[in-house]
């Protein structure tokens, strides 16, 4: 139990910069569409590749943000019938839900392995103006989908060994659906955080 807990705490830092890393791709991507749409209208150029290099961002981006998406239970659920389930039945659910996404992604990656791989084996490169080299974008977003596994699987072991403990507090914790309650809390949380740097603007 302790080697999974420092598992998945040494996880969630790293997916905390990963996100931070992912949120700055889309966030490149955004400014650099928005300068090429400037200078197109304005100027009538084109910087060139814009669109493509957005798309990359965005699926690298994606793919970095799914271990602090799932760490998060930020993933959706419906859940419409689960709320009305005994606990038990929940914290069932929520196992076949973690094994199910983590199979998904499984494939997933399996899948984007042979992609890399064939890239490398062809020298591919992208039939557009700047002919990137495949093997390049495919490679970080390859790297996302890895430590999504990385970080999925402690996470169904710990959930697993609660389950069969009993502790089915713990499973909900791990891997069960928000609650609006559990959202409201957050939301309230981040407000308290944010609110001496509005009284600071403020004054």
């Amino acid at each position: 139990m302790t080697l999974l807990d420092r598992w998945l705490g040494f996880a969630d830092r790293l997916s905390r910069y990963a996100i931070w890393f992912g949120g700055a791709l889309v966030l490149a991507s955004a400014v650099l569409v928005s300068v090429d749409v400037l200078l197109r209208k304005l100027l009538l150029v084109s910087l060139g590749g814009a669109d493509e290099l957005s798309g990359y961002a965005f699926a690298i981006g994606t793919t970095w943000a799914l271990a602090f998406t799932l760490l998060r239970r930020a993933n959706v659920r419906v859940d419409a019938l689960y709320i009305h389930l005994p606990q038990v039945v929940c914290a069932l659910l929520d196992i076949v839900a973690l094994v199910a996404l983590g199979g998904f992604l499984a494939l997933l990656t399996w899948q984007a392995w042979d992609v890399l791989g064939t890239s490398l084996s062809f020298d591919a490169r992208a039939t557009t103006p700047l002919a990137t080299p495949l093997w390049m974008p495919q490679s970080l977003w390859l790297i996302g989908l890895v430590f999504f596994l990385f970080t999925w699987a402690p996470l169904l072991l710990r959930s697993l060994f609660a389950l069969l403990g009993g502790d089915l507090a713990k499973v909900r914790s791990l891997a069960g659906a928000r609650t609006i309650e559990e959202d409201a809390a957050d939301e309230a949380a981040h407000t308290a955080e944010l609110k001496p740097a509005a009284d600071l603007l403020k004054d």
